[in-house]
């Protein structure tokens, strides 16, 4: 309550929660695309999504402590996890693609606990930041910052919100992958090679996960066991948003960045985590209310 009467005595702390909601809201959205455009096509909810952010973060922690600046490590993480993502894809997920939703739950659970496990032994389980170089704006006389790594994540997740969308749309994979989508039988069928579309899109899932991780790195911080919440939060994005509209997703995301931050404040920081996860369960509720209105209505 008392922070509650903070934010009504002093309105400046909304919009300073306001702008940073939608800032970090952005990255999740980022995140969430990977997991709208996996289970659409494939079917397949990646529980391991959060674990690809993680990776992606560590090649930016890396790279900075090689001296190369770590916005350039967005592209090289994007590229190293499309290629990890290739052979997850060949070694591991083609095997549940046809199989039932469980089965590729349990598959990819598993997988998320494997690269956990293997990044604690690998790298460690201290936990690391890898510091931007860029500013942070003030407006109001100091009363709102706004961290320019912020900004540039807010932009770069539209700019690839809106290139995946182009690429969907006019790239011949992209088409492929969209037909795939709907009808992966007659997708064959017509002569798509739809091995080779459900490869590209797990890999360029993991790709747009690893730029999102270099992201996470420069404006929170890195450690082998962050990616249960980035999971949670995607999948809650693509279950409000829905599995085919990217547009809704980057929305959703706003969305859930806000409220976070909003009741990061009012309930204290310790519970921002929890949350997020009860948040869940409530949409998670919701949904399964709203399906069993419409099987009633169909009936």
């Amino acid at each position: 309550m008392d922070n509650l009467l903070i934010l009504f005595n002093a309105p400046i702390l909304s919009v300073q929660l306001l702008i940073d909601g939608l800032l970090v809201g952005a990255v999740f959205a980022l995140v969430a695309y990977g997991m709208a455009l996996v289970w659409g096509v494939m079917n397949i909810i990646n529980i391991a999504q959060g674990e690809f952010v993680m990776l992606g973060g560590y090649v930016a922690y890396y790279l900075y402590r090689a001296g190369i600046h770590p916005l350039f490590a967005i592209p090289v993480a994007a590229v190293l996890l499309f290629i990890l993502g290739w052979a997850l894809y060949r070694s591991v997920i083609y095997r549940v693609v046809d199989r039932d939703l469980f089965t590729s739950i349990l598959a990819t659970f598993g997988l998320g606990i494997l690269l956990q496990q293997l990044a604690n032994q690998l790298f460690g389980a201290d936990v690391h930041i890898v510091p931007s170089g860029l500013h942070t704006w003030t407006l109001f006389g100091g009363m709102v910052t706004i961290a320019q790594i912020k900004v540039i994540a807010c932009v770069f997740a539209l700019l690839i919100g809106i290139a995946l969308i182009w690429f969907l749309k006019r790239s011949r994979m992209g088409q492929a992958i969209r037909a795939t989508a709907q009808n992966a039988r007659a997708a064959r069928i017509m002569g798509v090679d739809t091995t080779q579309v459900y490869a590209t899109t797990f890999g360029l899932n993991a790709a747009i996960c690893g730029a999102a991780g270099a992201l996470v790195a420069m404006i929170w911080i890195i450690q082998p066991y962050l990616g249960l919440p980035f999971t949670a939060r995607s999948f809650m994005i693509v279950v409000v948003a829905g599995v085919g509209n990217i547009g809704a997703v980057f929305l959703a995301g706003l969305g859930l960045g806000v409220a976070e931050e909003f009741a990061g404040f009012t309930l204290g920081a310790q519970f921002q985590t929890a949350f997020v996860f009860a948040l869940l369960v409530v949409i998670l509720v919701w949904r399964r209310i709203r399906l069993a209105r419409q099987r009633r209505y169909l009936s």
